[in-house]
């Protein structure tokens, strides 16, 4: 699942009067079967076909509902289902929400909340952060479907050649590193992303972040955020180290540099695997490293916590919600967590689902160990959101277009449009 973050200022809340049942309102006759629609934001191409086939077992099992499965594109989910609930027409009855859009959802009224439903009945088999990440003002919006962070990816077999034996735990030893494998591997060391959200753990690792939202302060422009932002900049100069992509293809590009073994090092997350495991330098999956982001000047390591949630909208009706509350507990049921797993190598958010199977699968095994070194986001409802305009302004910064200084102090001021409560 590519991290395309939506910038979506969620305003004007639902009423919950509404009558609009996103696509279902053809189905509320009590004479046959409940249809409820479903937006799946997931990778059409790797990770769909697991899910539609979850579908079938569903409706095999559940004669008096039937579900409309539409792929929705991931970039465009966020504004498209806002969009839609705003006006009260054509919302799902379910969706598949990050983590970061399902409490500035439920803020705007567009979620129902799931507590004593039959959608949570296993609420304590999840990782109870992970239910706290779907929560808004203590109540539950959303059922942890899968979970995710950022790791650094390599190739060791370069690593090898380069006559590297372990993973670097610092941002200086990846540029030592990328240096040794340009020179020893012939082949670039370390290409790091563009994408805001991928920043992240360069704020982390000097002990800060966009915002602080227990201070309700604007912290981007701080001296720590300035250093953090400072270190991902240089890292697209020098031996090793691939120039920054500002294109529209540059993920595809990033990714297909690591797959194919042009790329030794890079930051990604474990939606990747399966597209890892297609290329030719991990055909063998024992190629693939995985380690903790390293750490920063503060000693600090560690990236966002990702994943998705699946939630009920609170513009449907009775019916629809009651069967969209047994869809969701079928799809984040253990079976079918498992199943996923196995599947498309993505992460399960309950214990049960961990299984002796599931652990055997590398990828799987290695993001499961860096996941205790994530962070949990912010209890923002708009947090997600702040990495619009951040991410507008690190493009310009990375292409040479704009300055690390003006380029943060605009984001300052996206930022503070967002959450014009926040001090700076």
């Amino acid at each position: 699942m590519r991290r395309g973050i939506a910038a979506s200022a969620l305003v004007a809340s639902l009423a919950l009067t509404a009558t609009a049942c996103g696509g279902s309102d053809s189905d509320s006759k009590s004479d046959g079967p409940v249809t409820i629609t479903w937006w799946d934001t997931s990778n059409a191409t790797n990770e769909s076909p697991t899910y539609k086939a979850l579908v079938k077992e569903f409706e095999a099992a559940n004669k008096d509902i039937k579900v409309n499965y539409v792929d929705v594109q991931f970039d465009q989910a966020q504004n498209k289902f806002d969009t839609a609930a705003q006006s009260g027409k054509g919302a799902p009855d379910v969706l598949r929400s990050e983590v970061g859009w399902t409490p500035a959802f439920a803020k705007a009224g567009y979620f129902v909340p799931l507590d004593g439903t039959a959608a949570l009945a296993d609420k304590d088999k999840f990782q109870s952060s992970l239910i706290t990440q779907a929560q808004y003002e203590g109540k539950t919006y959303g059922v942890p479907l899968v979970t995710d962070t950022l790791a650094l990816v390599y190739n060791k077999a370069l690593f090898k050649k380069a006559g590297i034996t372990a993973a670097p735990t610092t941002w200086d030893e990846v540029r030592a590193d990328a240096a040794k494998i340009q020179d020893k591997a012939k082949t670039t060391g370390y290409w790091g992303p563009e994408a805001a959200y991928y920043t992240q753990p360069f704020l982390y690792g000097e002990g800060t972040d966009m915002v602080d939202a227990s201070a309700k302060k604007i912290t981007i422009t701080s001296a720590a955020a300035k250093k953090g932002y400072q270190t991902w900049l240089d890292l697209y100069s020098g031996k090793g180290l691939h120039k920054a992509d500002v294109t529209a293809d540059a993920y595809a590009h990033r990714q297909d540099a690591f797959v194919n073994g042009k790329v030794a090092m890079t930051i990604e997350g474990p939606w990747e695997i399966t597209n890892f495991y297609k290329g030719s330098a991990f055909s063998d999956k024992s190629n693939l490293g995985i380690a903790t982001v390293p750490a920063g000047s503060t000693g600090k390591a560690g990236a966002p916590t990702g994943g998705h949630n699946l939630s009920v909208y609170a513009g449907s009706d009775k019916a629809h919600q009651a069967a969209a509350e047994k869809f969701v507990a079928f799809m984040t049921s253990a079976k079918s967590q498992t199943e996923i797993a196995l599947k498309n190598s993505t992460l399960p958010t309950r214990s049960d689902a961990y299984t002796a199977a599931v652990k055997a699968d590398p990828g799987i095994a290695g993001y499961q160990a860096v996941l205790p070194s994530a962070q949990p986001r912010p209890a923002l409802a708009e947090y997600s959101s702040l990495w619009g305009p951040v991410g507008t302004e690190l493009t310009k910064i990375a292409g040479g277009k704009e300055s690390l200084d003006k380029g943060l102090s605009t984001a300052e001021l996206g930022i503070e449009k967002l959450v014009p409560d926040f001090s700076k």
